[in-house]
């Protein structure tokens, strides 16, 4: 339960924390997407060996994966055999136009939390970085954008049709580009 609510926290936080970025910058007329991807991934502790700090991990498919456990790694004690381990991957990209003005920038945030001692391994762990770049050319018929980022450094990218508002898009106009990422991970024993 607190793992659901861990990860349930990350994904508002990550909600809230797009729109109050885009609220402030997105200008009307100008294009804007946001695309999201959770994935969920669960595995059964095949074999444990607690001297050389590593973990088998049994998949549904019965495929079988050894981890090496690093040492700041809290909890692993409580680890056992036929324990029940969750992953869970949530991803959102927000892309948005604003008025040409700022010079090109880059920034991060990132957010650990783990399990408090004594109780089984869990962590969440959420990293959130932005990026804003100039519009340096575009062709609206082949419908491509040439960004040129903080570093002086540019990327050509193909726009997809499902972006609206395209041709809205003009030369020195900037590109903001917020990639967040969450993952949290839980061991459970079986009988929860």
């Amino acid at each position: 339960m607190k793992k659901l609510l861990a990860v349930v926290l990350a994904v508002f936080w990550v909600a809230a924390m797009a729109s109050v970025a885009g609220a402030g910058k997105k200008e009307t007329g100008k294009p804007g997407i946001v695309v999201t991807d959770v994935s969920v991934a669960k595995a059964t502790v095949d074999a444990i060996d607690y001297d050389k700090r590593t973990v088998t991990l049994k998949g549904p498919e019965g495929n079988t994966l050894t981890l090496k456990v690093d040492k700041n790694a809290k909890n692993f004690d409580q680890v056992k055999t036929g324990d029940q381990v969750t992953v869970e991957y949530y991803e959102s990209i927000a892309v948005f136009v604003t008025k040409a003005g700022d010079q090109p920038s880059a920034a991060g945030l990132d957010t650990v939390q783990v399990a408090p001692p004594g109780q089984k391994p869990a962590a969440m762990v959420v990293n959130t970085a932005e990026l804003t770049a100039k519009v340096e050319a575009i062709d609206y018929k082949k419908r491509t954008l040439t960004l040129k980022g903080p570093e002086g450094n540019t990327k050509t990218l193909k726009i997809d049709k499902s972006v609206k508002k395209f041709k809205n898009i003009q030369q020195g106009d900037d590109v903001v580009v917020r990639l967040t990422e969450a993952v949290a991970i839980s061991v459970q024993s079986p009988q929860q």
